[in-house]
């Protein structure tokens, strides 16, 4: 099996890094009492009715869907990243760049999501939480970027979020188009 090259761990690991490192500093600034901290239900517009910051936070995944599955949710992130890194350095992905890119970006919205599932970030429960004791730690991802979609609000999501979905869709555009690329050059070149 052909190695891979050194610079591709330096651009996964960079990305993966710097990411997690992004996101971690936004939601911590974002989360400071002195701005807007704990969910206050509270929007500060940077364009009105369309784009802002609403902190929020989410016990689930993907536009809330599995509130509660904290330990679901952390043995899916630990799973998916050591598969990630299987896939690129053992099996050899990541000789390909995008692919190295995409997973990358993936990798970095994993571990921003993880440290806030796993309660790292220090947030406490108030009172008020019929589901939580006040003073317990809160394992739920500090959300915190606003969109309205017209009249509708888009779900809050947060950088690590934006890293994984343009991961997936880099991932998907490979998938799609690469592979397409690649069979059509067998078809043309022959056996």
């Amino acid at each position: 099996m052909k190695a891979v090259p050194a610079n591709r761990y330096v651009v996964f690991f960079f990305i993966a890094i710097a990411g997690c490192l992004i996101d971690l500093a936004t939601k911590s600034w974002m989360f400071d009492p002195a701005r807007l901290g704990m969910p206050s239900g509270r929007t500060w517009w940077i364009w009105k009715g369309v784009f802002g910051f609403q902190t929020g936070l989410n016990e689930g995944a993907l536009f809330g869907i599995g509130q509660g599955m904290v330990i679901v949710f952390v043995v899916l992130s630990a799973v998916a990243a050591m598969g990630i890194l299987y896939w690129l350095f053992y099996a050899g992905a990541a000789r390909d760049w995008w692919l190295t890119v995409a997973l990358g970006c993936v990798t970095a919205g994993i571990f921003g999501n993880l440290y806030d599932r796993l309660g790292l970030h220090g947030l406490k429960w108030g009172p008020g939480h019929s589901l939580h004791n006040p003073g317990d730690s809160v394992c739920a991802v500090r959300d915190w970027i606003l969109v309205m979609i017209g009249n509708w609000p888009w779900p809050t999501f947060n950088i690590a979020d934006s890293l994984l979905v343009c991961g997936a869709i880099m991932l998907l555009w490979h998938a799609f188009f690469w592979q397409k690329k690649d069979r059509d050059e067998k078809i043309t070149s022959g056996p």
